[in-house]
């Protein structure tokens, strides 16, 4: 058993008793998996819901950050990304509520008797799930979690696009699933990515998924991207495309003035789930 103590400011004293740590490491684990199903955690809300001063969750989430396990940022910390991907497993858990708002949001813009393509990404998945009661669908797809999915939908016709099989996602990649893709004429794309960054460019860590959506892209009446809050948090090393080729952005994120701007430039809707 052990006791909470006030912060330094509350009642001068410091956690400096084995009591204290044990709070300290109690607190880091609980906003790890904050992080982790949210995508993101902020000082100030961290600092109300442990009832603590915003210096002890500073030094939390630098602990945390130095450790690997959680990347600062402007007031708050998100789950870390660089050159590889977080397990698909640990990403379909970040910010489901959002994922789903988003979804409901694309799937409302599709209508019955439409050909889709649907690549790898659990936000395209959340698509999939609000697909289940249209009819009449043509859905090619490189994710075989999708495919899944939409084998609830006996009014949707399934097509896996070929190739290899990756077994950490379901994602099918490869020469042959570009040449499949490619004879395709498809009313929409609905495409996730793994980051998006302040200049409008998709991102994504796998030179083979960004070449099926690159063609996907290539090969779509209106392209329509899903990104929930956390896609303009992270970054990747590639690049898909630019918002510029979309039709319509799903996002459930404020975006920057600047980068609303672009996109009314470029005459690419933005649709705030």
């Amino acid at each position: 058993m052990f006791i909470r103590l006030n912060t330094p400011q509350k009642c001068g004293v410091k956690e400096v008793t084995k009591g204290g740590a044990m709070v300290s490491n109690f607190r880091q684990k609980e906003i790890l998996e904050l992080a982790r199903k949210d995508g993101k955690v902020t000082v100030d809300g961290l600092a109300e819901l442990y009832d603590v001063t915003v210096q002890t969750i500073r030094r939390d989430l630098s602990e945390l950050a130095d450790s690997g396990r959680l990347q600062r940022v402007h007031g708050g910390a998100v789950v870390p990304s660089g050159v590889v991907n977080i397990q698909y497993e640990e990403r379909r858990r970040l910010n489901e509520d959002g994922k789903k708002s988003i979804a409901v949001r694309c799937a409302q813009e599709i209508p019955n008797g439409a050909s889709v393509f649907m690549n790898i990404g659990t936000t395209t998945e959340a698509v999939a799930h609000e697909l289940l009661d249209h009819e009449n669908l043509l859905v090619v797809t490189n994710n075989l979690n999708i495919a899944n999915i939409l084998a609830a939908n006996h009014s949707c016709e399934i097509i896996l696009a070929g190739g290899v099989l990756r077994r950490a996602d379901g994602g099918i990649v490869g020469g042959l699933t570009v040449e499949m893709v490619k004879q395709f004429k498809f009313d929409y794309s609905v495409l996730g990515c793994s980051a998006i960054d302040a200049d409008g460019d998709l991102l994504d860590f796998d030179g083979q998924e960004i070449i099926v959506s690159s063609t996907a892209i290539k090969r779509s009446r209106k392209v329509m991207v899903v990104a929930d809050q956390n896609k303009f948090e992270r970054k990747a090393p590639l690049t898909i495309c630019s918002l510029s080729d979309v039709t319509m952005l799903f996002t459930d994120a404020n975006l920057s003035k600047q980068l609303v701007a672009d996109c009314t430039a470029w005459g690419t809707e933005v649709v705030v789930a």
